[in-house]
């Protein structure tokens, strides 16, 4: 498996990756390839080399309806890509070379829940913002 930094250095495979970000957060059980070719302005086959390269990085799962495909985000292998920012996005010089605190796993579960809901939030308000007319 391609190393998750190699695959989502790519700006178009990062592309993919927020319009099916945001399509999830609008409901939308999966999006089609069509609809990603079309929101992106690139050609089928370049869409679908970049889709490959994220299925084989367990970044987007794919349904199969007929002759159609719907991909959706699978955003678990971005933890590695969390963990490795999370010690640069401390702020605190001071904190930089303190020893993490160890949570109980039922905590640092909950923290991670947290972060991602707070995390989704943000980016679901700042789409919102986008959208509105005059921006």
């Amino acid at each position: 498996m391609a190393d998750i930094f190699d695959v989502i250095a790519d700006g178009t495979r990062r592309d993919i990756l927020r319009l099916l970000l945001d399509r999830s957060s609008a409901g939308d059980r999966g999006t089609s390839v069509s609809h990603i070719v079309t929101e992106l302005g690139a050609s089928q086959p370049t869409v679908s080399k970049h889709l490959k390269v994220l299925r084989d990085a367990h970044l987007v799962s794919v349904r199969e309806e007929g002759q159609h495909r719907y991909y959706s985000l699978s955003a678990a292998p971005l933890d590695e890509v969390d963990d490795w920012l999370v010690p640069f996005l401390a702020g605190d010089d001071d904190m930089a070379d303190a020893t993490p605190l160890a949570l109980p796993d039922s905590a640092a579960h909950a923290a991670e829940v947290v972060g991602r809901a707070a995390a989704s939030a943000k980016h679901a308000f700042e789409n919102a913002l986008k959208r509105l007319p005059g921006r």
